[in-house]
């Protein structure tokens, strides 16, 4: 994980460590996983060498890589609509589900009207 301490440049270079260590865990050369990403050799090696890069780039040798997981943390998958969570949340009862009643019909409906 990357600390928040760190300048933009030492991030650069951590990220394209963490690139370089999956290329050589894959017994990928430089030339072979630039081929795989449809970027040059150049590109890749400035990326490798957290010399600046695209996010285009990044991307596409992040998916060469097999390595989309890496990415997963910053946009997590929602499960739970952040609105109906804080509409929950303002009703005083953040974790009870939100339940649909339906008029009753036939003879339950006659048996609950007012005499006339």
């Amino acid at each position: 994980m990357v600390n928040g301490n760190l300048t933009i440049q030492e991030q650069e270079r951590h990220v394209g460590e963490q690139v370089r260590r999956a290329r050589i865990a894959q017994n990928l050369d430089q030339e072979s996983l630039a081929a795989l990403s449809n970027v040059s050799l150049a590109t890749l090696s400035n990326l490798e060498n957290g010399r600046g890069s695209s996010l285009k780039t990044l991307l596409k040798v992040v998916q060469a890589l097999g390595r989309g997981d890496w990415l997963d943390g910053l946009a997590p998958r929602v499960t739970v609509s952040p609105l109906a969570a804080m509409r929950q949340a303002r009703r005083g009862d953040p974790l009870a589900p939100r339940r649909r009643v339906r008029r009753a019909r036939g003879r339950a409906a006659k048996l609950t009207e007012a005499p006339s």
